[in-house]
């Protein structure tokens, strides 16, 4: 079972079990009565109630400021079969476990394959692993970032793992 890490759990918020919620994902409707979730170390926690607006959390049978103490810190996991089922996507919009591995073409010549995304403020990237065609004596660029929007992405397949791309050659040859 492949677990994703969405959130994780703060400082206690008053006397009744509440935890401040920090979450990690694109997705905060994941966060719902009666969802369950584990923990790094794999117990597992179901939402009793939760605020979005000020980032708070419930899980039953966490009724105290002692007991909610215990799970300070506790990162929160979901499983690739709840994310599927909890989060609606946007056309053009993909889970990131679906487009890892993907392999990047351009005008059907293999670029390289998908082995990690990275958000920064002003894009999501992907981490390509150079082709081994194009590593040489003269170019020895092993990875290269691609940024994920339409200037570059034409098309995303995610069934076949294939991405379509225009002027991420350009990028690579300039590594």
């Amino acid at each position: 079972m492949d677990k994703i890490y969405i959130a994780k759990l703060g400082k206690t918020v008053g006397l009744k079990g509440l935890l401040k919620l920090h979450i990690d994902s694109d997705f905060p409707e994941q966060f719902q009565k009666d969802n369950s979730f584990t923990t790094q170390k794999n117990q597992t926690l179901t939402i009793e109630s939760v605020n979005l607006t000020n980032k708070s959390i419930k899980f039953k049978g966490i009724d105290s400021i002692e007991e909610a103490r215990k799970y300070i810190n506790s990162q929160l996991f979901t499983t690739l079969e709840q994310t599927k089922q909890n989060c609606n996507l946007d056309e053009k919009q993909y889970f990131w476990f679906d487009l890892e591995n993907c392999k990047i073409y351009e005008n059907e010549e293999y670029l390289g394959q998908i082995i990690d995304i990275h958000r920064y403020p002003s894009d999501d990237y992907f981490e390509i692993k150079t082709s081994e065609e194009f590593l040489n004596e003269d170019f020895k660029v092993k990875t290269f970032l691609l940024p994920y929007n339409d200037n570059y992405i034409l098309n995303v397949d995610i069934q076949n793992k294939k991405i379509t791309t225009q002027n991420a050659k350009d990028i690579l040859e300039n590594s």
